[in-house]
């Protein structure tokens, strides 16, 4: 019998190479192209910071995200998530900056794979077992098991809409 570690880390393993397969392909004009009237994306600061569009409100409709946006959503996300596990203080949303080209931002994507990678490498089904503090409150009642999965099916999720606006860029759509 396979043990629920082994399994997260396959899991984990198939979501990135998927998510690989875009990244690969993926030019320079594909993260700030918007695909529609009401993006988001993200932009210079005036000291040439990149920040992410953001609000706090609920939006009606809901803007559709840019690449790089959904880029760096995902760094925000995976470096609070890794934060916890590590028992640190995660980086506050307003805190995390999107690194502004393509080679940055495929580094910092690789990089941050590499570093959730060697928190799997660390874990065995005792740790799973924990009680997980992100994202949901401890009230929740769920494990780092459900934490983990969480991980890969969000990953899973952003690479699938990667993947979505990278091909319809190049289908020429708008």
């Amino acid at each position: 019998m396979t043990d629920s570690a082994s399994v997260v880390r396959n899991q984990f393993e198939l979501t990135w190479a998927l998510f690989e397969y875009h990244l690969e392909r993926l030019t320079p004009d594909d993260l700030l192209w918007e695909p529609a009237k009401v993006s988001w994306t993200v932009r210079p600061d005036s000291v040439g910071n990149w920040r992410a569009d953001w609000s706090d409100q609920a939006l009606d409709p809901i803007p559709v995200p840019t690449i790089g946006w959904l880029t760096w959503h995902i760094g925000w996300w995976w470096s609070t998530t890794a934060a916890h596990v590590r028992g640190v203080v995660p980086p506050d949303r307003t805190a995390v900056l999107w690194p502004g080209d393509l080679a940055k931002t495929l580094g910092w994507m690789r990089a941050l794979r590499d570093q959730w990678s060697h928190l799997l490498e660390d874990t065995d089904d005792e740790h799973l077992a924990r009680p997980a503090v992100f994202p949901w409150p401890p009230e929740a009642g769920r494990s780092t098991a459900d934490q983990f999965a969480w991980v890969n099916v969000e990953l899973m999720k952003n690479a699938a809409e990667i993947g979505q606006l990278r091909l319809l860029r190049a289908a020429g759509t708008q």
